[in-house]
């Protein structure tokens, strides 16, 4: 086992892995940028490095400050968290050249499947089925518009390398196509540094499925069931729950057994999430792999007992999976809702600013995973997450029941939060019933 470990990320996520590492007796050291050096959660790990401005690219995603804090501390081994360079794996060859463990799947299994079009490659030769769509990376827009009349509007297009929503678009006509493709490209190579975009067709009135595979160093493989994330604004996930309320249990089987055969095609290793898209008729195609610890790993960590930031640790440091499939049990139902800066009805725009009183719920079946507190500053610089609350409980009714008294205790106050979008969510006889799909925050809009 490590004996220290740098934690290359901010905020929640930084405080969960120090928390993991705290209880497997292993020290921490925290970098952070200018923005984040008055953090609280970095009074909880045992040494802290400046590594730069509040720009990501000159702090949290400069890889050089990273290792050489890395090199400074001493440390055996980097846990990324989830963005930031989490899926970069070049980062990852750094990590393993330094002689430093990336708390991950190795570079090789990244650059499989954290490129899309490569990924898609690969579940087709493995007879997984994936979303019609262009076999590799498209660079010319009148290519784009051919393969859009070939397929049949609309189209989602995508970026190549990394997730988040980013470089993603809709596009419903030639026009809206060339532009989206302008935008797109735009988006992928700010925040991946790859403007490469592939198209697939869209599938509408969709449920977006993905399973959560561990796997250790030795070829072994358990899935852990699955994740509905089906509640999104502009394909960037706002409400988990596990397991789906929607799907039966021969295509629960049939999906995740697809996820563990093409992670094994990729001899992949460690954590990650095989993401599926359901129609309407109970079809599912693949359409992308996480390389990656995931925001919404709460929820399968609450229904399974499975601390999965510990087992990501643990199978890095070449551990064997310590479970084998027949003893994965899932009990009753979790929620999560991401807390955001937002202002959900200006477009979601993000709010930074002094919280200038906080206070999270309690109770039975309630979890948060947070670093705010009151006064705390939220930067306008990252990700406007700044806390995520779960809720755990027998069956799905008492979780939206327990989950609606969370969101009512919840005070954030001094920024608007995404809270009184989701107290309408779980108000809503749509969601209540499970009938939903990743449209369906755009149409509680279109209802007002």
């Amino acid at each position: 086992m490590f004996s220290r470990i740098l934690v290359a990320n901010r905020g929640e996520i930084a405080l969960r892995i120090i928390r993991a590492c705290r209880e497997l007796g292993i020290e921490t050291v925290a970098v952070f940028s200018e923005a984040d050096r008055n953090a609280l959660y970095l009074q909880f790990a045992d040494d802290r490095i400046c590594i730069g401005p509040p720009e990501p690219a000159e702090s949290y995603m400069n890889i050089s400050r990273i290792i050489s804090a890395a090199e400074i501390a001493d440390v055996e081994a980097i846990h990324p968290g989830y963005g930031f360079l989490s899926e970069q794996s070049h980062f990852a060859e750094v990590c393993e050249s330094s002689k430093i463990t990336f708390i991950g799947p190795t570079s090789k299994a990244m650059k499989v499947m954290g490129d899309k079009a490569e990924a898609r490659k690969l579940a087709i030769a493995n007879k997984v089925p994936v979303v019609p769509g262009s076999e590799a990376a498209i660079d010319k827009n009148e290519d784009a518009v051919a393969l859009a009349h070939k397929l049949g509007f609309p189209v989602m297009i995508k970026a190549v390398a990394g997730g988040g929503g980013r470089g993603m678009r809709v596009a419903h006509n030639d026009i809206s196509l060339v532009n989206s493709m302008i935008i797109a490209r735009r988006e992928a190579n700010a925040a991946f540094k790859d403007s490469s975009l592939y198209i697939e067709k869209y599938i509408e009135r969709a449920r977006h499925i993905e399973v959560q595979l561990v796997a250790d160093k030795y070829g072994d493989f358990i899935h852990l069931g699955e994740r509905d994330c089906s509640l999104q604004r502009r394909h960037q996930k706002l409400i988990e729950e596990a397991p789906s309320p929607v799907l039966s249990s021969r295509l629960r089987d049939d999906i995740c057994w697809a996820a563990i055969k093409l992670a094994k095609a990729a001899n992949y290793s460690n954590l990650g999430t095989v993401e599926f898209l359901v129609d309407d008729k109970g079809h599912y195609y693949f359409i992308e792999m996480n390389t990656r610890l995931q925001v919404e790993h709460t929820v399968t960590e609450m229904i399974t007992g499975v601390d999965l930031v510990k087992m990501q640790i643990r199978l890095a440091a070449g551990e064997p999976l310590p479970l084998r499939q027949k003893k994965v049990n899932l009990e009753g139902a979790a929620i999560e809702c991401r807390i955001n800066a937002e202002d959900p009805d200006d477009g979601f725009k993000p709010c930074p600013g002094v919280v200038t009183n906080y206070y999270a719920p309690g109770g039975p079946g309630v979890r948060v995973d947070s670093h705010v507190h009151t006064g705390y500053k939220i930067p306008p610089n990252y990700d406007p997450l700044i806390a995520k609350l779960i809720t755990h409980r027998r069956s799905r009714q008492e979780a939206i029941a327990c989950m609606r008294r969370a969101l009512g205790e919840y005070l954030i106050e001094g920024v608007k939060t995404t809270i009184p979008l989701y107290l309408a969510v779980f108000g809503h006889s749509r969601f209540i019933t499970g009938q939903v799909d990743t449209g369906f925050i755009e149409s509680m809009f279109t209802e007002r």
